[in-house]
């Protein structure tokens, strides 16, 4: 099938050329008649090039406005990004109310069933002269009470 397809081309290549380029008859020409020939050929030669250089302009020139046009897109594309979602504070009657609707009419104190805890007040050592206690502390009795005193 692409054999098929490559001489299809050629023959619709060599047809265009037929039709647009007539075989030369070169017999019996003079000189002046071969150059005319010439510079006729070289003429349309000329203008050839003059179409495929206008043709190459256009198609770079669309590319160019492809190329740009991509650029918009992504540019536009980037700046409508999802925005960061801030942390909001909201009660929670107030996000009670925006689930429930008018549906919410009762007022919850979360606060009102949570424990009670009170702190135990830090025992504060008393302030003692160490002097008086050096005579009681001192040996295997005095590390015993400091063991028991710890203890509890």
């Amino acid at each position: 099938m692409l054999q098929e397809e490559k001489e299809q081309k050629m023959r619709e290549k060599e047809a265009g050329l037929a039709e647009r380029v007539p075989p030369l008859n070169l017999s019996g020409l003079s000189l002046r008649e071969l150059q005319d020939l010439c510079k006729d050929m070289q003429q349309k030669i000329d203008v050839a090039d003059e179409a495929r250089y206008e043709i190459g302009l256009k198609v770079s020139k669309n590319d160019k406005e492809i190329e740009n046009m991509n650029v918009r897109i992504t540019e536009i594309q980037s700046k409508f990004k999802k925005p960061i979602l801030k942390r909001v504070k909201i009660s929670a009657e107030a996000m009670l109310s925006v689930l429930l609707g008018s549906k919410h009419r009762e007022s919850f104190d979360f606060k009102a069933n949570l424990k009670t805890v009170k702190k135990e007040e830090e025992r504060k050592e008393e302030v003692t002269d160490w002097r008086k206690n050096v005579e009681a502390m001192s040996g295997m009795e005095g590390r015993k009470k400091l063991f028991n005193a710890s203890g509890n």
